[in-house]
């Protein structure tokens, strides 16, 4: 995967793990959520993988790959025990 990407998707953790209360807001908003700990994770995953996909368009200035995809999620399952934090 592209250095920068990385860098920015990194910093995209980062803003998420740091803005934990925002979602947290978010899920006590939509009472109607049976399982916010799901929920928590699947609005992790959308805004990294929107900053994943954004990122590949603004700076290569193409969709990514199929193998820069599958390094994306390689890279999001080494990450996993940061987003447990959220919780």
């Amino acid at each position: 995967m592209d250095e920068i990407i990385l860098k920015k998707i990194e910093q995209k953790i980062q803003d998420t793990i740091s803005n934990k209360d925002d979602i947290k807001q978010l899920i006590r908003s939509l009472s109607i959520v049976d399982d916010p700990k799901s929920f928590i994770f699947g609005i992790v995953v959308g805004r990294i993988y929107n900053a994943f996909y954004y990122q590949s368009k603004r700076i290569l200035n193409r969709e990514p790959t199929k193998e820069e995809f599958t390094e994306f999620l390689e890279f999001i399952k080494n990450k996993k025990s940061d987003f447990e934090n959220l919780w």
